[in-house]
């Protein structure tokens, strides 16, 4: 797979969490666990994104 391509993918599940972040947020009886557990998945994809798009 090649680095731009493994970009996309990145950048795909990003999209997902985002969506699933916005989901959780209008729940009321989301926890705060839950909620930092996917800020932190996605800030985590984030930063690999950047240092892929950094390095090429």
């Amino acid at each position: 797979m090649s680095i731009s391509a493994h970009v996309e993918q990145l950048e795909q599940r990003h999209q997902i969490l985002e969506s699933e972040l916005a989901a959780l947020i209008t729940r009321p009886s989301v926890s705060d666990e839950e909620l930092a557990s996917v800020k932190r998945r996605k800030l985590k994809l984030k930063d690999e994104i950047a240092r892929l798009k950094a390095a090429n």
